[in-house]
């Protein structure tokens, strides 16, 4: 059963940013991670995307009104999917105030189904969020009742490791095959392209590195002058 529609009419058309850093940098303490996704929203950001229960509870607390998609990446043994692999994961995140919980749902061997997944999620009273990689995984996902559907793993899977986000044409794939809204994220480091997601038919962006990916373009400008 689809749930709180109010959400996704919150979102339509909007900037989503995605406020993440890798575990072992100084700014993925909750307060630098919270100070950035307070100056997105500042800036007119629509909605967020977190990391981990503690990154989501605490932004939840300080933008109590901005549509939260929460994720926890997590590692288990002998499997390749990691945005919230198990119930209990999703469980964590919808405790911390997540509205949607983002879950890897391509076609690929993972400690629960996703079916599991969308099923728990729901009775948690909490969308779900599909991060696929091809159409089929994404009408794989629709088909058990994911809510919305994200090209979030175009280009970082084994089937997809030959194209490079973002994936414009699996967007219009998407929206063409799908019955809910489509949102396109990965790849995406300009306003022109996401405008151009948008006028697509993107239901709405979601924009990382390029806004909030402090160590990675950090990494770059230091290779890139290196001697």
């Amino acid at each position: 059963m689809r749930v709180d529609n109010e959400i996704l009419d919150q979102l339509r058309s909007r900037l989503i940013v995605s406020c993440q850093a890798p575990k072992d940098s100084p700014i993925f303490a909750k307060e630098v991670i919270g100070a950035i996704a307070q100056a997105c929203v500042a800036r007119g950001a629509g909605g967020l995307r977190l990391d981990t229960p503690d990154h989501v509870r605490f932004c939840r607390d300080k933008l109590p009104d901005i549509p939260i998609i929460g994720l926890w990446k997590r590692e288990y043994p002998r499997y390749e999917v990691y945005i919230t692999p198990s119930c209990q994961d999703a469980e964590e995140i919808a405790k911390a105030g997540a509205d949607i919980i983002a879950i890897d749902a391509t076609i690929r061997e993972r400690p629960e189904p996703v079916a599991q997944l969308v099923e728990q999620i729901h009775k948690l009273g909490k969308l779900v969020m599909a991060d696929i990689d091809t159409l089929e995984s994404a009408v794989a996902a629709v088909e058990v009742g994911v809510d919305l559907v994200g090209t979030t793993l175009y280009g970082y899977t084994a089937m997809t490791k030959q194209f490079s986000p973002p994936g414009y044409d699996l967007l219009l794939d998407c929206i063409a095959s799908l019955s809910v809204p489509v949102i396109c994220e990965g790849g995406i480091v300009t306003p022109s392209m996401a405008k151009k997601a948008l006028d697509m038919g993107a239901y709405c962006v979601v924009v990382g590195n390029a806004i909030t990916g402090i160590d990675l373009k950090m990494e770059a400008f230091y290779c890139g002058i290196a001697l």
